[in-house]
């Protein structure tokens, strides 16, 4: 191998020579405490460090300084792959004259404390030619890169705001003005380690050794991953846990999205910070785990939401940061963000009451019970979440979708629906009357004022459009497939909320569907469910064929997909997209419940 000092990018190259690309072409790097996006020229341009919510030392992605990138200097098509069962990706590039590859990693499980990224690159075919950029920013990249030093040949040491960096590289690489760079010339066959640690305090002073840490990470992975081989689509469930299985802190607390401010809708301001725990993606990931098998997943999201009611009781936010503490109030970061957005951390939803949230979490802990898989600090957090219930299900509230605080009907019968899981799950225990009358008492009072002329469930007493989240509470057996309003409800959003297969949340106004926005992948998998909840099987698979093809090139999906450009739309990747995946793939399989 021979190095030289090189810029990144071409000569050539104007502006910022790792431009943000479109969301289809980016893969995920996560260790359960943290993640990292990399594109398809070999940069990672988003890494938030030490913890998920802290800021971003390679900020990139939203118009911040901070890069690490691996790139090929000679003309490439790019493409990649995640090694089964994993978070392990290996880029591969198919250049003019030859074939590259580098696998890259998260060391896994992740330390709180401090994060190790692996780089293995390899000349796979032919000698390769690579550019080198590390240029670390901390406090999304607005803090100075101090002076890197080289305290032994290729170690180098960096500082950026009061993150400690060590990166095990090339000997000869060149600080400058955009970090440290270098470029590589590897023989057919030869390979190279990189490994970068990153820290909120001082380093160990002994050096990690790379082929241990990827032999422990490959390890972890086989020991995490069930095989999940009764699901729909094997390949596809096993990829969305790993998904979820790194977005999951040891703590138990999952992250909503590995990113912020990607925008929903281009110059349309919804831009928002989903690098928190919502109560409700939790305990939907929780329920996936649940159906598909695989109790590791039910056991942390249980955790992590028992914690927060025996804290919060009736004040139960709708989320968290992995640590259980409030989510930062919202700000903008003066940043230039994604192409269409623009920056902003934090989020207003702390100010938010979200009464579906105590219906999910009793959902959550029914799966739990029904596996024996919960126990009497669980009980408590049940008994806290009825209490809740009854206390609030006729205050006016955000909803799912979060919006205005109204008398939501989704809200009201996703609580109908989580107590009677309760009782059914123990039908001897204390609680399940007082769930079993609460219920018949929520849906009696809700079926007086929110089901349409037509027949199926409104919005919300004042507003009588159809909302596919309504659609969520007969999937789980708050009312019966028979159930009149169950069945009309499902024709409606079937006429008014979908296209081409694809189902939207609801009508924004009077625009077509897809000019107010992109279609919800979440829904267009709960609409698989709906329909093999009414024995329509060939109908559900269908359904479910088409959501699960709406993802990236890496199989990630976010929230929204364009439908006109088939494009990805808002924060990557989107948690509760892959556990309904998941959830999906598990319950399609056997029998309608």
């Amino acid at each position: 191998m021979s190095t030289t000092g090189a810029r990144p990018g071409s000569a050539d190259t104007p502006g910022n020579p790792f431009p943000p690309h479109a969301l289809h072409d980016y893969a995920l790097l996560a260790d359960g405490e943290r993640g990292a996006l990399i594109g398809p020229d070999g940069a990672i341009g988003w890494l938030c460090a030490p913890c998920w919510h802290d800021d971003a030392v390679f900020a990139n992605l939203i118009g911040g300084r901070g890069v690490y990138a691996v790139t090929p200097r000679d003309t490439y098509v790019f493409g990649g792959y995640y090694e089964e069962g994993t978070l392990i990706w290996r880029s591969r590039w198919v250049t003019v004259d030859g074939i590259i590859e580098c696998r890259e990693a998260l060391a896994f499980p992740g330390d709180p404390e401090r994060l190790i990224l692996l780089r293995q690159l390899r000349a796979v075919d032919n000698p390769a030619r690579v550019t080198l950029a590390l240029d670390p920013h901390a406090d999304y990249g607005r803090a100075p890169l101090d002076p890197p030093r080289q305290p032994a040949p290729g170690v180098w040491e960096l500082r950026t705001g009061g993150l400690h960096l060590r990166w095990q590289g090339p000997a000869s690489a060149v600080p400058g003005a955009q970090g440290l760079t270098a470029d590589l010339d590897l023989a057919e066959g030869e390979r190279l380690d990189l490994v970068l640690e990153c820290s909120g305090s001082p380093l160990p002073r002994a050096l990690p050794r790379a082929e241990e840490l990827w032999r422990t990470t490959e390890d972890a992975w086989r020991r995490v991953m069930p095989k999940l081989e009764n699901t729909l689509a094997p390949r596809d469930a096993r990829r969305a846990y790993a998904v979820l299985r790194g977005l999951t802190t040891r703590d138990g607390g999952m992250v909503a999205a590995a990113t912020t401010s990607l925008p929903e809708r281009a110059e349309e301001g919804r831009n928002y910070d989903y690098r928190y725990v919502w109560i409700r993606d939790q305990s939907f990931a929780g329920q996936a785990a649940a159906a598909a098998g695989a109790p590791e997943l039910l056991d942390d999201a249980v955790r992590f939401v028992t914690e927060r009611l025996h804290d919060d009781g009736p004040d139960l936010a709708p989320a968290y940061t992995v640590h259980g503490a409030p989510v930062p109030d919202q700000r903008d970061l003066d940043l230039p963000g994604y192409p269409g957005g623009f920056d902003r951390i934090g989020n207003q939803v702390r100010k938010q009451f979200q009464l579906d949230g105590f219906g999910e979490a009793l959902l959550l802990f029914a799966a739990a019970a029904r596996l024996r898989r919960l126990d009497d600090t669980g009980w408590k957090a049940v008994a806290l979440a009825v209490r809740a219930v009854a206390e609030r299900w006729q205050e006016p509230d955000a909803g799912i979708w979060e919006l205005e605080s109204r008398k939501w009907t989704h809200s009201r019968l996703s609580c109908v629906a989580g107590l009677r899981a309760v009782a059914e799950a123990a039908p001897r225990h204390p609680l399940a009357d007082t769930c079993t009358r609460l219920a018949d008492t929520i849906l009696t009072a809700t079926a007086a004022n929110s089901v349409h002329p037509d027949g199926h469930w409104q919005r919300a007493p004042d507003d009588p459009k159809v909302d596919a989240a309504l659609l969520l509470p007969a999937v789980r057996g708050g009312l019966p497939a028979e159930d009149p309003r169950t069945r009309a409800t499902l024709e409606a959003c079937r006429r008014d909320l979908t296209q081409d297969h694809f189902v939207y949340r609801f009508r924004h106004d009077g625009r077509p569907l897809e000019q107010a926005e992109g279609a919800f992948l979440l829904c267009g998998f709960v609409m698989a469910l709906a329909e093999h909840r009414q024995g329509r099987r060939a109908s559900a698979y269908r359904w479910f064929e088409r959501n699960r093809g709406a993802c990236g090139a890496s199989g990630l999906y976010a929230e929204e997909f364009d439908i006109a450009q088939r494009q990805l739309r808002g924060n990557l990747p989107q948690a509760f997209v892959h556990a309904l995946l998941l959830d999906s793939a598990a319950r399609l399989t056997g029998p309608p419940e």
